[in-house]
């Protein structure tokens, strides 16, 4: 057995990543099974620099904010503000201070100073404006994409003016309120105006969509694609806002289902302007199903990954990342008869596995599923075996620094 798995194993670099595939995927997802350790973000920084200087891959997009994420696409292409800024707004969850993510952003830019927009690497967050404490107002959204139709379309093609819409949005932390996540009274999302709003939006995206054929030749491309981004965003959130107020025993259910359609929205649109590599928690881009526990109650819904799969079929290709250990955090040698132990006994400290060979190799035999001791750390799900097209197994992550 540890000779059949020897055979399947190889150094991680981008050229044994796309011998796992059939052809050059237009999404090459790259999943983590737990966030913020810089062992991994360095991995993924030199295989995402390696796309792009072998395999002609121009964009990564990473679970972050959307909408904040422009500002780092803005410092990357155009210099525009500093890293410091790029960094501080630039992402949600907090990742704007990991190193690995500003040594990217850095790097990014240093390889677009003085090439044309043609041969420039770009940045995206893939996330909806969602934390996990709150969802964000629709405000943003709304008033780029009206302010967008109002300077290009007859003003009496527009569903209201501006005026109507911060009339309706009201004040901001009416939407941001924390205590709405877990108890749906505290939201606006049913109220009268959030409900008019939903409308709006709905009539708003279909205006952008009614005037493609001019808009597309009134400014550069990059604007609509923009518009198009807050008019998703838009229906997202005032969606996601409405069922925030849902009392029924599915509102968390919706919740989760509904940041992974936005997710998976956002990650269609971006493969329209090339091949991409996603990088985010193996859940959110798995085949399978995605399951977690949320307010003591189970919850399962299909992901970004298995959305976005279903949609472009073997244009999309999955790499799971696996751990032996993370010591710091308590996750120590895994069992052997785990597919994480099966790997740690492997004398590299990482390799990329073929998912099909390794499941040959182990025939009838079934790994155990490895239990963590530590709630930020997701172990693979053997069962996800065959639904995923490689594995990336690092034997030991170090300390953040």
């Amino acid at each position: 057995m540890a000779t059949d798995i020897k055979d399947t194993a190889h150094a991680v670099d981008a050229a044994a990543v796309m011998r796992l595939l059939p052809a050059r995927p237009r999404v090459l997802a790259l999943g983590e099974p737990t966030h913020g350790e810089d062992t991994l973000l360095d991995l993924r920084n030199e295989l995402f620099r390696q796309l792009v200087e072998e395999e002609g891959y121009r964009t990564i997009t990473i679970e972050s904010d959307c909408l904040a994420g422009l500002a780092v696409d803005e410092y990357v292409t155009w210099g525009t503000g500093t890293l410091d800024e790029a960094m501080e707004h630039g992402f949600s969850h907090g990742w704007g201070a990991f190193a690995g993510n500003r040594e990217l952003v850095r790097w990014m830019r240093a390889h677009n100073d003085g090439r044309p927009a043609s041969e420039q690497v770009r940045f995206a967050g893939f996330d909806g404006p969602l934390e996990i404490t709150h969802a964000a107002s629709p405000r943003l959204a709304l008033t780029a994409l009206h302010g967008y139709l109002a300077d290009r379309v007859d003003a009496d093609l527009l569903p209201c003016t501006a005026d109507t819409l911060d009339g309706l949005l009201g004040a901001d932390d009416r939407w941001t309120e924390p205590a709405a996540m877990m108890d749906p009274s505290r939201s606006v999302g049913q109220s009268d105006g959030a409900g008019r709003l939903r409308l709006l939006a709905d009539d708003l995206v279909a205006l952008l969509d009614a005037h493609t054929p001019h808009l597309i030749t009134a400014g550069p491309r990059e604007d609509l694609d923009r518009a198009r981004l807050y008019g998703r965003t838009a229906v997202g959130l005032l969606r996601y806002h409405h069922w925030m107020a849902d009392p029924s025993p599915a509102r968390l259910t919706r919740l989760v289902g509904l940041r992974d359609q936005m997710m998976a929205h956002n990650l269609l649109a971006l493969a329209e302007r090339g091949p991409v590599l996603i990088h985010a928690h193996n859940s959110h881009l798995q085949r399978e199903k995605s399951s977690m526990r949320m307010g003591g109650k189970p919850l399962e819904w299909w992901g970004a990954g298995a959305l976005v799969s279903a949609g472009l079929g073997e244009e999309y290709a999955f790499v799971a990342t696996a751990l032996g250990t993370i010591r710091h955090q308590g996750v120590d040698t895994p069992p052997p008869d785990t597919i994480e132990g099966l790997l740690y006994a492997h004398p590299e400290d990482r390799c990329v596995i073929d998912a099909g060979r390794l499941a040959t190799a182990l025939g009838d035999t079934t790994p155990s599923p490895r239990v963590s001791p530590w709630f930020g750390y997701a172990p693979f799900d053997p069962a996800h075996l065959a639904g995923s097209d490689g594995i990336v197994f690092v034997k030991d992550v170090s300390q953040v620094q």
